[in-house]
């Protein structure tokens, strides 16, 4: 409900609705509105008032603990993966790639520059290649199907026909492409040179890429330490030599996929024991208690909306009232959603992990995702409890009060951001690397509007063109001055203005909802006297029939007004 002062209509009472209330049974209403009173408790207000114990409560903690220690073993384990994964990618580098520094480039592992040197730095893969067993220290060996060496491929794509003459400026070139492979087994390696010297005969202007792959299997034996079986790996590595701008650098990139699957003959000896079946009875259970959250949360909202539909019908056939909006939003509580989305993310999450540890897939990300998003669901589900304490509730209804007003204030400054992204994108992408993509831009500016790297995005424009090196600091200043400036303090003056409302209402009481009234009793008249928000607008308070108790005012934020854009 956002808080902001409220203005009623004039209320007209019939006699139809006098006589209407006059005639409501008062048995009914005390029984609808004890079933209300008790809907909207809390927790240990519920255990006191009907010795009704708090299943979803005790069920929430104990899911908080379970999906806590599940994500940690998972990441435990998942960190082991990717170290292996990224100190084998690592590896493969320094064995397969000529030259090779220990550092990327860029978005490639290496580059050259001549002829002679693309010729050494693919003889050197393959010479690697067939001298794998003497030179890699770790337990990596070629991949075998049928006991038989799967052998490595490589091919090169090149144009169809072509013909270059850059002094002369002119080309002849057929846009179509062609791929020749070939493959080598890694025991004929000495003289598959020889018999496919032609092979080597590359026409470099008519050269797209050549692309190198073989595959090699491994073993993670660090998960012995962890007391797990450890996983026979498949790696599927690609070697890519890219020419495809033709600009006299020849890109240089490896890299790998991956299929892990149970080792065929194992025997562990010593205190390392397999336990995975421990784990999976664990993420069982997981599974269990998130079906049980989800049931209790459902039948929670199944009973909000018989409350609201038994209120509705109370309304409309004693007062002849419809039940405002704002009211009907206090049945429909959202945190019960939020519970019953991370209990499924939850659940997939946990089958995905039992799939992974019994090795039917391999995929982490996924798994990771779902088991992430769950427990950070969870963790801010907690906040709902703290919310019955009035001290620890001042975030969610700062947030709540705040987010409307906020979500229309982006809407307007996201215009002015996006605005920015194109125009930096197409003008300074060419020279500065900051802004060679659409992401790239929207990244770099979302850190100048919070102050980080303001100086290196001003130092690097190189002045080889003067009009777009003044055109830069126009854009740069302009854009820092207005988002810094103004709209972040603005966007900050909401939050707070927000916060300060809050603690007013703290102080003073919050506006009561005809929800609150109703439950409370009151059948004083509508508003109040001396109630914050009814302003000259209203008139007087005068005293209004109870038929009338429950007719919603119109609110009109003084600060929705404002025009922002003239």
């Amino acid at each position: 409900m956002e808080m902001s002062d409220r203005y009623c209509q004039d209320v007209r009472v019939d006699v139809s609705s006098v006589s209407t209330s006059m005639a409501t049974d008062p048995m009914t209403e005390e029984i609808l509105r004890d079933d209300l009173r008790f809907y909207f408790m809390s927790p240990c207000e519920k255990y006191r008032s009907r010795q009704q114990l708090p299943w979803k409560l005790a069920v929430q903690i104990l899911k908080i603990f379970m999906i806590t220690l599940q994500l940690i073993l998972f990441g435990l384990n998942n960190q082991l993966v990717v170290s292996y994964k990224e100190e084998n990618l690592m590896a493969f580098k320094n064995l397969f790639l000529k030259g090779y520094s220990g550092v990327d480039e860029d978005d490639y592992s290496i580059s050259v520059y001549t002829r002679q040197n693309v010729y050494d730095s693919l003889h050197y893969v393959i010479d690697q290649y067939s001298q794998l067993g003497n030179l890699s220290v770790g337990p990596v060996s070629y991949a075998e199907e049928n006991e038989k060496f799967l052998p490595l491929i490589i091919c090169k794509k090149s144009y169809k026909r072509g013909s270059v003459e850059p002094s002369e400026e002119t080309f002849d070139i057929d846009a179509e492409l062609e791929t020749v492979c070939l493959s080598l087994d890694p025991e004929s390696s000495k003289t598959w040179r020889m018999n496919n010297a032609s092979f080597y005969e590359l026409d470099f202007y008519r050269l797209v890429d050549i692309e190198i792959t073989f595959a090699l299997k491994g073993i993670n034996l660090q998960t012995v330490r962890s007391h797990e079986l450890p996983d026979c790996y498949t790696f599927f590595v690609k070697i890519v030599f890219d020419n495809s701008c033709h600009s006299g650098k020849v890109k240089l990139t490896l890299d790998f996929d991956t299929v892990s699957s149970v080792c065929k003959n194992w025997k562990i000896s010593g205190t390392a024991q397999k336990n995975t079946h421990y784990l999976l009875i664990f993420d069982g259970f997981v599974i269990v208690v998130c079906l049980i959250s989800a049931v209790l949360c459902t039948r929670s909202i199944i009973l909000a909306v018989r409350l609201l539909q038994r209120f509705s019908s109370f309304c409309l056939e004693n007062y002849n009232l419809k039940v405002c909006e704002d009211d009907q939003r206090e049945f429909l509580n959202g945190w019960y959603i939020l519970v019953i989305i991370s209990d499924v993310m939850a659940i997939i999450g946990s089958i995905l992990k039992m799939e992974i540890q019994a090795k039917s897939m391999t995929n982490y990300d996924v798994c990771s995702i779902f088991l992430g998003t769950s427990t950070l669901m969870v963790w801010v589900g907690v906040i709902r409890y703290l919310g019955y304490f009035e001290k620890y509730n001042v975030l969610i209804l700062t947030m709540r009060a705040a987010l409307p007003k906020v979500l229309r204030f982006c809407c307007c400054a996201g215009m002015i951001y996006l605005g920015y992204t194109f125009c930096g994108w197409i003008v300074l992408g060419p020279y500065h690397e900051k802004f060679e993509g659409l992401s790239r831009v929207a990244e770099c500016l979302f850190s100048l509007v919070n102050g980080d790297d303001m100086f290196p995005t001003f130092a690097e424009f190189e002045q080889k063109n003067t009009m777009v090196w003044l055109f830069s600091r126009a854009y740069l200043y302009s854009f820092i001055s207005l988002f810094i400036y103004m709209v972040l303090s603005l966007f900050i003056a909401l939050i707070t203005d927000a916060y300060e409302t809050i603690k007013g209402y703290q102080t003073s009481g919050f506006p009561m909802t005809e929800l609150q009234r109703f439950l409370k009793g009151q059948k004083e008249g509508f508003p109040l006297q001396g109630q914050e928000g009814v302003g000259p607008e209203c008139g007087e308070a005068e005293t209004v029939h109870p038929s009338v108790m429950l007719c919603c005012c119109k609110r009109i934020p003084k600060d929705d007004t404002v025009i922002l854009i003239s």
